[in-house]
């Protein structure tokens, strides 16, 4: 099936360097395996049930969303034991600690994918009780 994606060009032009430097035969076989990586992270993260302890990095654009990552955050306090928040320019990267349900803490993740200024969302599960 073709299909087409709207990707800036700076994010193209590093994905095509990554997937010759590690010589696959084509950028669609390069996708399907990224396509697959996701797929299967996230069918991980819907299978984990009960209380866990996690660590979510991600990282955003200061000035689009801060008032409403916090706003998140706020929201969520009742899993967040601690923040981390650091600079890198115009972009911040937080890690987020969490303890609580598993499903309060999708439910947290899945939040703050929901913001285009927010580049990359990454969960690290470290117990499940």
């Amino acid at each position: 099936m073709r299909t087409s994606f709207n990707i800036p060009d700076d994010l193209l032009a590093e994905f095509d360097e990554t997937w010759e430097a590690e010589e696959l035969d084509s950028r669609s076989r390069a996708v399907r395996e990224a396509m697959q990586e996701y797929i299967e992270d996230h069918a991980e993260l819907e299978a984990i049930e009960g209380d866990i302890v996690v660590i979510i990095a991600f990282d955003y654009e200061h000035e689009a969303v801060i008032e409403e990552v916090h706003d998140v955050q706020h929201r969520f306090q009742d899993v967040i034991t601690t923040t981390n928040h650091i600079h890198e320019g115009e972009w911040c990267l937080e890690t987020i600690f969490c303890n609580g349900p598993a499903e309060r803490v999708r439910e947290l993740t899945y939040r703050l994918r929901d913001f285009d200024s927010v580049s990359r969302v990454k969960l690290m599960l470290l117990a499940e009780h």
